[in-house]
């Protein structure tokens, strides 16, 4: 090391080179590194879909989504299984263990689902891929006085646009329901002709197709044989030959029925500012710059919009960027004054040339980290930017070390040259590992476990990348131009005052450090025991505060963004007509409340831009913790744009959502009724998965739950995920339907035919699959009288009514079956204002009453947690386990320098009165404990020992040349007063920015910076005082040097504690 430094010592060429290298280096890396808002969350999910049209969620279940559940048991990486049926579809979702290959996994699913032979015939093909980081980046409304289909093809033509654009991949429309070609034929016009549905369909498929023909071969080439019959549009299957009579005449397919070329017959309404929308959703994926897919969509929908008829409008009504910049405007400015107060403290109390060169160090340390991003694949975020700020004081903490030192042995009228490497050298051993440990510390943040580790990991790593490159520059970078600087030039009477106060200042603190610190701390020596017992005290009363739940820990604050949901759900079956009313009234509170904030905050522009109110479909969310996109005609939902944050005068959305929600009121018959700004979170903030095989026991402790949760002041938005289904009309064979040959399945297929439909062809006309259904008309599939007036054909070809041959009876179905691991599966859920209640209190609640009951009385019923609670867990779990061995890695760090097992514990007895000054922190400012804040004290760790191993380190050395045990200590305490107040102080005022601008931007952060800021500075006092004191009485204990110990004056009480301690 001496090598190394003496010759970058001498080299100010080499030295300025490694500088410039680094500096450039950090520019390339941030030119050519992607931006997001929060770092992408791998999900590890393999998720499988199958479409069963038209069964029902029951049918589902048995038919599928068992059958696929017992073929991927046992696949090995698989920690679970999770999904359900709902009315044609199942879906399974298989996590994936967090170090297995899911390439590998994906693999093995889809050979085991592909192997299942027993699936119904009506089923489509499995759908199976695993779920990809992607994340909504743009969503434009394409709006308009226009039909159906006109916006529709607008909507595709302008997801085409973008497609095509570079640096955007994964664009969709949504809003919009599928073609489909409907052949509907009257159960008279059947009975007219002697058809039925599937000569019908027979006559379709052997009428319209293509098929090749092979191939001639002839003497001047080959040339190939096709038959091309097949029909793409409606009018095309007009011309269809049904039948052929006796006398020569044909009756086509429009003789008998009517063709519509329309949609899907579902139910969708999407409305954007009052009229007809399709939607455009523009993702993020990993690769992808945000910034440059918001930029370049905006060029093409400016482009896009002048070709659009009179009357249709694109408007950008997301977009992610706005938020990333808002968030990066803000944290850069408490960046940019975090380091100038850095400066500032560094100018103040050492020389300013020196004060200058060591801020030098905290840009090197930075765009070094920065350089690293391309190689990582860590992209710029809020949560890099973070990283920067809290680790602004922290880089700088070695190099106020180094230069103290350098500028102290320059005063021993030694050369520059030799004073620099000198003061290197002493504390080199102490600065490297004090960085090292501190780089321990922070592991535990890549650590933490549970879909949240994706988004704590940038920030460690890094922290950790800029303390690397801070040892360098403190090393090679700084002693060099401390060598080098230029002498000091008069530069007037007003530089000269300047200089005089700031070296009175300089002077003031050595005269507290050698006088008043000094004299103070003798007398606490004197009552080491006694000062140690102090200490532990607080530690005790800090520690009955946790256990007695005086302080809990929260966990991910959910961030919020600029959209208000309205979620609606009526009971299933609920008219489409109904639920569009429902949310009518929502739309109609919005506006109430849009003028009533407006005028009381006395806002230019109305706070609400835009209101978006659809039915049978609610939008996707698509960042962590939120579901996905429930169907059906009873599902509405109202979302509301807000102005930006600045322009609606910095007014949360949560309390535009209450607003809402007092507005709108109750509404009658809602199963569920919600209200968040929730842009994305970690789960529900109150969440239990109830598992069993019988449904009714689950629907019985899932209503007890809910009673229990509603009795709690400031919980809300109280549901479960058990629904009723639709009624249901259940089909019987009657015993003489079998003399006549009818069998379940002739009957069940001719039912489908007829109410469902039966799908003839599935036809590829340009990028959609366009089925085509053959049934009844509409108006005969309206009422049960319908069903009773049909006629069920035998196998001789005659006709029955179906009331001769069949029964039914009406009951109640299920509207989705969720399923986990292979048992149903019902949530309960519940919000909760966390200004009246914390989660963790109602759960503790919960947990030691009503659950245990429930556990007693249903014993066949699992009850575990889930939402945030169950990400809590897992996170806070890692984070023990992180710091544990974190703690270990210290302990290693500092007996290796120290040579000594005693010694690393004197300077780790810091380490939980840093977690003490956090949660004092935390309760002077008025904010909540929580997940940020546990990792702030574990970071803590590490920082708050650097200045405990330098004044370690330094009465060591003393003590090895010759000085006493108290006289070491107390030389080093105050030879080292000034670096430890100066990294002490200038970590603390580099986070002062951010705490101070508690905006909603950073409001997530701030527990972070807190934890960290008080940390330190009830840390820095307590070293000043405990350290000496457990170094002499390690040393009374016999477990420190031989070196010159002496008999120490001790008060009485230590004098009798100490015998007894040596006895």
């Amino acid at each position: 090391m001496y090598t190394a430094i003496r010759w970058f010592a001498g080299h100010p060429v080499a030295s300025n080179l490694l500088m410039v290298m680094l500096i450039a280096s950090g520019y390339i890396g941030a030119l050519i590194s992607t931006q997001e808002e929060f770092p992408m969350f791998d999900i590890p999910m393999v998720q499988i879909g199958v479409p069963y049209l038209g069964a029902a969620p029951v049918e589902v279940e048995k038919g599928v989504c068992i059958r696929i559940e017992e073929a991927i048991e046992g696949v090995e990486g698989i920690d679970r299984t999770m999904g359900g049926a709902a009315e044609g579809w199942c879906q399974i979702m298989a996590e994936v263990s967090q170090y297995v290959d899911k390439t590998v996994v994906l693999s093995e699913i889809k050979n085991r689902v592909d192997g299942i032979n027993t699936l119904p015939v009506e089923t489509e093909k499995p759908i199976i891929s695993s779920v990809t980081k992607a994340r909504p980046a743009v969503k434009i409304a394409l709006s308009g006085d226009t039909d159906e289909r006109t916006l529709k093809e607008l909507a595709r033509s302008l997801r085409d646009e973008l497609a095509r654009v570079r640096g955007i991949s994964m664009v969709g429309v949504d809003y919009v329901r599928p073609y489909e070609i409907s052949i509907e034929v009257s159960e008279a016009t059947l009975q007219e002709y002697n058809l039925t549905l599937e000569n019908i369909s027979r006559a379709i498929r052997a009428s319209s197709f293509d098929m090749p023909g092979g191939t001639i071969r002839s003497s001047s080439g080959e040339i190939l044989i096709r038959t091309t019959g097949q029909a793409y549009q409606g009018e095309e299957f007009e011309e269809v030959v049904v039948l052929t009579k006796n006398d020569g005449t044909r009756v086509l397919l429009r003789d008998i029925a009517e063709i519509k070329d329309t949609f899907e017959e579902s139910f969708l309404v999407a409305e954007f500012d009052g009229a007809r929308v399709a939607m455009i959703n523009v993702r993020q994926v990993e690769s992808e710059d945000l910034i440059k897919i918001v930029e370049n969509t905006e060029k093409v929908v400016s482009k896009f919009q002048t070709t659009l008829p009179e009357g249709i409008t694109a408007t950008i009504y997301m977009n992610a960027a706005d938020n990333l910049n808002d968030r990066l405007s803000v944290l850069g400015k408490s960046a940019g004054f975090g380091l100038l107060l850095v400066l500032l403290i560094l100018a103040l109390f050492l020389d300013l040339k020196l004060a200058f060169w060591v801020a030098v160090g905290i840009p090197v340390a930075l765009m070094g980290a920065i350089a690293l991003l391309p190689a990582t694949d860590i992209n710029i975020s809020t949560v890099t930017v973070l990283s920067f700020i809290l680790v602004l004081g922290i880089v700088v903490d070695d190099a106020i070390v180094v230069g103290e030192r350098i500028y102290a042995h320059e005063q021993m009228d030694k050369s520059r040259l030799i004073a620099a490497v000198d003061g290197t050298l002493e504390v080199s051993t102490p600065v490297i590992f004090g960085v090292l440990t501190t780089i321990a510390a922070f592991l535990p943040l890549v650590m933490v476990q549970g879909m949240m580790s994706d988004f704590f990991a940038p920030l460690g790593w890094m922290v950790i990348f800029a303390l690397i490159f801070s040892i360098v520059e403190s090393q090679l970078i700084l002693p060099s131009h401390l060598v080098h600087r230029r002498e000091a030039v008069s530069q007037g009477q007003k530089f000269a005052r300047l200089r005089a106060f700031q070296k009175s200042l300089v002077k003031g603190l050595e005269t507290i450090a050698n006088n008043g610190y000094r004299s103070f701390l003798q007398r606490v020596i004197g009552w080491r025991v006694a000062t140690t017992a102090f200490c532990v005290g607080l530690l005790i009363i800090a520690l009955s505060m946790v256990i007695s739940n005086r302080v809990v820990f929260g966990f991910f604050p959910a961030v919020e963004g600029d959209l208000v949901y309205a979620g609606l759900e009526m009971p299933e079956g609920t008219p489409a007509e109904t639920t569009l009313a429902a949310a009518r009234k929502i739309e109609e509170a919005s506006k109430s409340v849009n003028s009533q904030l407006t005028r009381e905050l006395d806002l230019a522009a109305p706070i609400i831009k835009h209101t978006f109110v659809t039915v049978g479909k609610r939008s996707s969310r698509g960042g962590p913790g939120n579901g996905g996109s429930p169907w059906g005609s009873n599902i509405g939902e109202v979302v509301v744009t807000l102005t930006p944050l600045k322009q609606r005068k910095d007014l949360s959305a949560d309390i535009v959502a209450d607003r809402l929600r007092e507005a709108v009121g109750p509404i009658p018959d809602a199963v569920s009724l919600t209200y968040d700004a929730d842009q994305f979170g970690s789960g529900a903030a109150i969440e239990y998965q109830l598992r069993g095989d019988n449904i009714d026991d689950l629907r019985l402790v899932a209503e007890s739950l809910k009673a229990e949760l509603s009795r709690f002041d400031g919980v809300f938005d109280i549901s479960d995920s058990w629904r009723t289904g639709k009624q249901e009309i259940q089909l019987n064979l009657l015993p003489e339907a079998r003399n006549l040959g009818i069998t379940l399945n002739d009957l069940a297929t001719q039912v489908r035919g007829a109410f469902y439909g039966s799908e003839v062809q599935r036809v590829a006309r340009g990028k959609d699959d366009v089925r085509v259904m053959v049934r009844f008309p509409e108006i005969e599939r309206k009422s049960i009288s319908n069903l009773e007036d049909m006629y069920i054909r035998t196998p001789d070809g005659s006709q029955v009514p179906f009331y001769s041959v069949a029964s039914f009876e009406i009951a109640r179905g299920f509207s989705i079956i969720n399923r986990y691991d292979g048992r149903r599966n019902v949530s309960v859920s519940a919000d909760i204002n966390r200004s009246i209640a914390r989660p963790e209190d109602v759960v503790r609640a919960l947990e030691s009453g009503l659950i245990r009951e429930l556990a007693t009385t249903y014993p066949n019923v699992e009850i575990e947690m889930g939402g945030e609670q169950e990400e809590r867990n897992k996170s806070l779990s890692g984070l023990a386990i992180g710091s544990l061995l974190s703690l270990l890695l210290i302990y290693c760090l500092l007996a290796i320098p120290l040579k000594s097992y005693a010694q690393p514990l004197i300077i780790m007895s810091v380490i939980p009165f840093g977690a003490v000054g956090a949660i004092v922190g935390h309760y002077v400012l008025g904010y909540e404990l929580v997940f940020f804040s546990a990792l702030g004290m574990v970071a803590l760790q590490g920082v708050v020992i650097n200045a405990s191993l330098v004044l370690v380190d330094a009465a060591n050395k003393l003590r090895e040349s010759g000085e006493t045990v108290t006289e070491a200590i107390s030389q080093a305490a105050s030879k080292r007063f000034r670096p430890i107040i100066l990294t002490s102080v200038t970590t603390f005022v580099g986070l002062i920015p951010l705490m101070s601008t508690p905006t909603i931007a950073t409001a997530m952060f701030l527990p972070l910076a807190i934890s960290l800021a008080f940390g330190i500075l009830f840390s820095t006092v307590i070293t000043l005082i405990l350290v000496p004191c457990l170094y002499i009485i390690v040393s009374d204990l016999g477990f420190g040097s031989k070196v010159n110990d002496e008999k120490i004056t001790t008060s009485p009480a230590d004098s009798l504690v100490g015998r007894q301690l040596v006895q």
